[in-house]
Order: structure tokens, then C-alpha cells, then sequence
């Protein structure tokens, strides 16, 4: 049978007004770096391999988190969650999400929606395992955000 991983790239397609924002966001608070810039995209590389590709075109801004309540949340780490939960609510260029977990969920410029870990954090319960969020809460949580 053939078997399939989740590779180390990705990429979305955001509304051209928000280039300036999501270079800020995702280079200047999370330390990404641009290895490639065209008018129309930007390829940006956070850590030691992931990277996102960012086009750019003249589509509506779906940013709102009711249009991505049940887009994929990607997952961030940090070696130091707590200051790097300042430097992303200090940024002032996202969206605290009120998800009654323990991690910091926002949304960034351009709608993507991520959750802050720590690195070598016990990460079990979203792998199935463990005790973790209240369901129940969360999809009321969710529900308050429409």
C-alpha cells in the first residue's frame, strides 16, 4: 500500500494588500526570511526547513475567522513560548483567538490561523493521546468568534 507524510512546504493565496503585513508578521516576529520575492509572491522559510509561499493576487479578504473556521491551523514552536506570545500580541498584526486552551491561537495577516507550542512540548493529546482542551468548550469558543 502506498504511504504519504505531510512534506515541509506549503502555500496560500492571499489578497495583494496584505504583502506588507504578512513580510512583517512572518519575517520580523517569527524570524522568517524571504528566500525568494517576485511581484507576485513571496517565498518565506521559518526554521531550519518549512516553508511557506505566500501568492499574491486580487482575490476577496476571506481573513474574517468565520470564512476559516475549518481551514487547517498550523502549529508554531518556540523555544521560549512566553516571549514569543509578547512579541506576537505586541505586534499588534494578528488576532488573538479566545480557544480555551492552553496554547495562544491566533490568526495572522492573511487569514491563517496558527497555535503556539513549546518545542519540547508534551504534545500528546493532539496526536490522540492523554487528556487535553474540553471539546465542548472549544466548539463554543468557536461558535462566539462567528
Amino acid at each position: 500500500m502506498a504511504k504519504i507524510i505531510f512534506g515541509n512546504h506549503s502555500s496560500v493565496l492571499v489578497p495583494r494588500q496584505d504583502r506588507d503585513s504578512i513580510r512583517k508578521f512572518y519575517c520580523d516576529v517569527l524570524g522568517g526570511s524571504i528566500t525568494k520575492a517576485d511581484p507576485e509572491r513571496d517565498f518565506v522559510r521559518l526554521g531550519k526547513g518549512f516553508y511557506i509561499g505566500f501568492l499574491y493576487g486580487d482575490v476577496p479578504d476571506a481573513s474574517e475567522f468565520l470564512r476559516t473556521a475549518r481551514s487547517i491551523w498550523l502549529e508554531v514552536k518556540s523555544d521560549n513560548v512566553e516571549e514569543m506570545t509578547k512579541k506576537i500580541l505586541d505586534s499588534g498584526l494578528v488576532r488573538k483567538l479566545e480557544v480555551p486552551d492552553p496554547h495562544l491561537y491566533f490568526q495572522a495577516p492573511g487569514g491563517q490561523c496558527l497555535r503556539l507550542v513549546g518545542i519540547d512540548e508534551d504534545m500528546s493529546f493532539y496526536e490522540g493521546g492523554g487528556t487535553g482542551p474540553d471539546v465542548a468548550k472549544v466548539k463554543q469558543a468557536l461558535k462566539r468568534m462567528e
